[in-house]
Order: structure tokens, then sequence, then C-alpha cells
């Protein structure tokens, strides 16, 4: 097939340290690649693909220090995926509800995968504004809000098989890993680590806008010994970092649409340890690959449980459930269903 994916531009694809959205289309891009189909990636300039590359900005906007405006690249990146779509079979989106006036007025069939929350009222008013264009969410707990949404599939995340892979290291710590902000609770993490009387490592990144949140609540509570911050880390760090750990603590706080790090940790054999929120129930099966727990003491005590979980059996969970390959296999089989239909009809709400 001849299949476009249109990528956000605030990271490269793949982003050189953290970012989810960018890197679920590097993976999803080489591996349709890998199966012999012609893929063109609308990213920025500084993504390295086996695709052919569209760049619509020279670099990943996040890097860019002298622009002002980051919608002002996007628009051009969608305008340029426009002016090429009849040379598709089909338009894979990345960016959320932004192309749909766009894509909506043209022929060639698209799909746009929802990479965020779904719960917010002012997103209910744009999906019935747009009710025929096709969505994949990334779990069935990210749709529930969007009753109206037509969506066409659940597509879960997936990485390349051996990207990640068990490693021969001590396993002495609990791991932390992402991004501090509120809704991941890292204050959560920390808790359970001392009550458990075990190490903590963080690694994690801090945005501008959680600054505030880190320098007063997140910071004062890392001691550089029992809790420590390692900071933001790459692919070629993680596999050691994960593989280094009792278990992954994912002590969200929000209804998350999917949590990459659940299954980079089960790639290293790791379990996780998380609260029922957002994807979790879908991800992680209970006394297999992980724990779900209500409170911080039900995660301490699921600590205590961990010599009953086989990193053996975690990491083939992993390779039946979310391979790259597996996600391109189930994405083609909606590409091909939207192939042979028209495109969908634009209803305006006035």
């Amino acid at each position: 097939m001849r299949i476009a994916q249109i990528a956000p531009l605030t990271e490269a694809v793949p982003p050189k340290t953290y970012g989810g959205t960018e890197r679920v289309v590097s993976y999803l891009t080489e591996e349709l690649v890998a199966m012999g189909h012609e893929v063109t990636l609308f990213a920025s300039g500084d993504s390295v693909t086996s695709a052919e590359l569209e760049a619509a900005w020279p670099c990943a906007l996040r890097f860019d220090k002298a622009l002002r405006d980051g919608m002002a690249p996007h628009m051009l990146e969608m305008e340029a995926a426009c002016r090429r779509a009849w040379e598709f079979d089909v338009l894979h989106c990345h960016l959320d509800y932004w192309t749909f006036p766009l894509l909506s007025r043209q022929s060639t069939p698209f799909v746009t995968t929802l990479h965020g929350r779904l719960d917010l009222p002012e997103l209910m008013m744009v999906h019935e504004c747009f009710e025929g264009v096709p969505l994949v969410s990334i779990s069935d707990a990210q749709r529930r809000p969007l009753r109206r949404g037509r969506f066409v599939g659940t597509v879960y995340h997936g990485l390349p098989e051996n990207l990640l892979t068990p490693q021969p290291v001590a396993r002495d710590y609990l791991a932390f890993l992402g991004r501090i902000c509120p809704e991941k609770s890292p204050d959560r993490a920390i808790r359970i680590a001392r009550a458990a009387g075990l190490k903590l490592k963080i690694a994690a990144k801090v945005d501008r806008v959680d600054r505030d949140y880190y320098e007063t609540y997140i910071k004062p509570m890392i001691d550089g010994e029992q809790i420590e911050m390692i900071g933001e880390i790459g692919e070629a760090e993680k596999a050691a970092f994960l593989s280094g750990a009792r278990a992954l603590l994912l002590p969200i706080d929000w209804p998350e649409p999917f949590g990459l790090v659940m299954i980079e940790a089960m790639a290293c054999g790791t379990p996780t340890i998380a609260f029922p929120a957002g994807s979790v129930p879908e991800i992680i099966e209970d006394g297999t690959t992980g724990f779900i727990v209500s409170d911080e003491a039900g995660a301490v005590a699921a600590i205590r449980r961990l010599p009953d979980l086989s990193r053996a059996v975690i990491r083939a969970q992993f390779e039946q459930r979310f391979t790259a390959r597996r996600m391109a296999e189930d994405y083609l089989t909606i590409y091909r269903r939207l192939s042979g239909r028209t495109r969908p009809v634009l209803r305006v709400v006035t």
C-alpha cells in the first residue's frame, strides 16, 4: 500500500529523548516499510526514517529556539499532506483533530489515531461537528467519554521486538520513568518506595509547565540516596534502567490513554505496579505482568509479592501482545478496510 504517516512536529521521529507519540509513529513507519509498503513520513527535518521523509520544518519544534508560533509549522505540514493526498491509498494522521477540516474535504481515505485524553467537554463539540471522521483509539478506556465518535478500531501501541530486552543486571531498586507532573504522581512513587524501604530511581523529564510543581513538591522529597533523580534518559539507556528495577511504579492519577512505559518494562521482563486508571487494566494482567493496586498501602504489599512473578512470562506476554509488527498488522487491517470506502460525510454544526 501507499501510506502517508503525518506526525506531530514537536519532537523528531523518533525523538532524541522523551516523546511518546513520535516514537510510536516511528515504530509503525519502520515496520510498515519492512513489510514492503511505500510509506511517506510527514515530520520534522531532523527525523530519521527508512521511509520517504517530507520535512515540514527543519527541526523538532522543541529545539527551535527562534520559533514563536508552533502552530504555523503544523499548518504547513497539513497543507503539504493535503496537496499530496492523491498519491496515497490512505493518510494516517497523528495530529488529533487538527486535520479534520482539510482532510474531510478531499477524496483519499484517512484515519486519525487519537493519542490524548478525550474526557474534555470542548473535544466533544469538535467530534460532534466531524462525526463522520474515522478514528482509532489506543485503548478501549480512552474512547469511553466520546460516545459519538466513529471509532474503526482500537490498536495498542507496540515496540520493535528487540528494541528493549532483559539485561543481566542486579535488580535492587524501584523505577519511575517518564515525566514529572501531577497526573503521573511521582510523590506517590516516592512515598511507596520509602514505606517499602527500597531505593527509587526517577528517570524523568520536567517540562517548563511543570517546573513549579517539581520545585515545590517533588525536589524537596529527593535526598539523592534512597530517592534519586536521574533525569531524562534515551532509548539506549532504558533496557538497563528497567531491567535493573524490581518493578516499575505507575501510580497515575488520570485516565492515561496508553502508558508506553508499561510495555517498555514488560519488554525487559520487569513487572509494573500500577493504579487502575485509564488503560492500566487492559495492559497489565494482574498477577502475571504486574499488580494493579488501589492505594499506596496496596502498592507496598504488592512489592512483597514480586518474587511470585516470572520475568520470562512477562517478556513472553510482551512478545505476544505488544510488538511493532502486531501494531502494524492491526493498522493494515484498518487501512485496507478504509481504502475501499469513500470519504466521510462532513456535517457542520451551526
